[in-house]
């Protein structure tokens, strides 16, 4: 599961005007602000979290990146990712608890 978060701050312009984007292994996943259900195999992973206005096609705003494992037996990995409360702040990937 991974969580991204917009800043309480601009969370009102975020939902309103971005769409956040999680690539995970080079594949995009358009996803909402909140929680997003994304399968993970076993192996090693990299993680990017940007976000885009509405109807931008290749923007990657604010983004951050991360590299983690999981492995054969792992059922779940848990991310979050939180956006800064300052315009042009960067976001913030949190350690991944694989389960």
């Amino acid at each position: 599961m991974i969580s991204v978060k917009p800043s309480p701050v601009a969370a009102w312009f975020h939902h309103l005007l971005t769409k956040p984007v999680i690539e995970l292994d080079g594949t995009e996943h358009v996803a909402k602000w909140g929680k997003q259900e994304i399968p993970v195999p076993p192996g090693d992973h990299r993680i990017s979290v940007y976000f885009r206005y509405r109807g931008q096609a290749d923007a990657r705003l604010a983004e951050a990146s991360t590299q983690f494992i999981t492995g054969q037996t792992s059922r779940r990995v848990e991310i979050t990712a939180g956006l800064g409360p300052l315009n042009g702040s960067g976001f913030r990937i949190g350690e991944p608890a694989v389960r």
